[in-house]
């Protein structure tokens, strides 16, 4: 089953009859003495993997015990999507597979070949994604940025530091969202890429995202057993999933898409899902306009791909998944040979 995504502030999640239900109690003005909350989701425990709350939400403490038994994480973000922390059951056994892992991380050459494989996989998919859209509409902003992004691949081999090779990655990423920009409407008001905090409803969209992406992220790294902390393209800082934002790199245009086709659709407008807030948070999103994104996220996440490498078809997720096995079998063979995946949709 996807995540749970609860959004509905004020609410409290409960067990009941071995369904997980998330209620709101009834308002302090409601005349009735004996008034029942009012259920908002219920879901059998046994069908939920992951829930993912945002903002002033409570757990009950068989709630807890229920979602731990279930080795179900319960992961906790701001009302505006930043993420806080998480809820998780006993770590996975893997001794040898993280064993391997830390080893990797202390041999530098091998550590650069890994990077070099995540900035490759993502200035593809960059690459790929204004190609797409190049064709929908000739934009020479395009035009220019896939010309750095080519150029860009072409010297990722050649790159014998991370600092260099990031540096690399930070150029044509910023190439690539000149060009990004050119597909929104002046009423979005969208010039760059900005965040902490996202100064106009495009980035909160984008922060939104990548968030979420990132939880998808860590979860497939910890499902074949290795350390999502430990990462290779990104630093290892205190805290931070170094190796789930490795992964999720290439991945990132996916979340691109959603918020292209939110935007352009009318599933979401400026006026109508956005509003000013303090300077700490200038733009909010309202819920349901979260709501309406993460059911077009839901959506992209679940279509189904041939994976290039398995031959196999797999949902977006899924994808994720079997990418993190790539890595652990490049940790294991003491090879730094990541490919990613430029997977299609089945079916075209």
């Amino acid at each position: 089953m996807p995540p749970l995504y609860i959004v509905q502030q004020n609410t409290k999640i409960r067990i009941r009859n071995r369904r997980l239900q998330v209620e709101r109690d009834p308002s302090p003005d409601s005349q009735s003495p004996i008034a029942n909350p009012e259920v908002l989701i219920s879901v059998p425990i046994g069908q939920v993997t992951q829930v993912v709350l945002f903002g002033n939400i409570s757990l009950t403490t068989p709630a807890i015990d229920s979602l731990l038994a279930q080795n179900a994480e319960v992961v906790f973000l701001t009302q505006n999507g930043e993420y806080r922390g998480e809820l998780i059951g006993s770590l996975t056994p893997h001794v040898p597979m993280r064993r391997a892992q830390y080893a990797r991380l202390s041999d530098p050459a091998f550590t650069l070949e890994m990077a070099k494989g995540f900035v490759t996989a993502k200035l593809q998919h960059q690459r790929a994604f204004l190609q797409r859209h190049t064709r929908e509409e000739r934009s020479a902003a395009a035009l220019s940025s896939i010309e750095h992004l080519e150029r860009a691949l072409q010297s990722v081999p050649q790159k014998t530091t991370l600092d260099s090779l990031r540096g690399v990655e930070g150029s044509a990423t910023a190439a690539y969202f000149s060009a990004y920009r050119s597909f929104f409407a002046a009423e979005w008001k969208f010039t760059d890429r900005n965040r902490r905090p996202p100064a106009d409803p495009v980035n909160v969209l984008l922060s939104f995202g990548y968030t979420l992406l990132a939880q998808l992220a860590s979860g497939a790294i910890q499902t074949v057993g290795l350390d999502p902390f430990v990462g290779f393209l990104h630093e290892v800082v205190y805290n931070r999933p170094a190796l789930a934002l490795d992964l999720m790199e290439e991945f990132r245009p996916v979340v691109d898409g959603v918020v292209l086709w939110c935007c352009r659709s009318g599933t979401l407008t400026p006026s109508g899902d956005f509003t000013p807030g303090p300077p700490e948070r200038p733009i909010i999103l309202d819920d349901d306009g979260k709501r309406r994104f993460l059911q077009a996220y839901q959506q992209r996440m679940d279509q189904t791909y041939t994976h290039p490498l398995r031959g196999m078809k797999f949902t977006l997720r899924q994808c994720l998944i079997e990418q993190s096995r790539q890595v652990a079998d490049s940790l294991l063979a003491g090879q730094p040979n990541y490919q990613g995946d430029r997977a299609k949709p089945s079916g075209g």
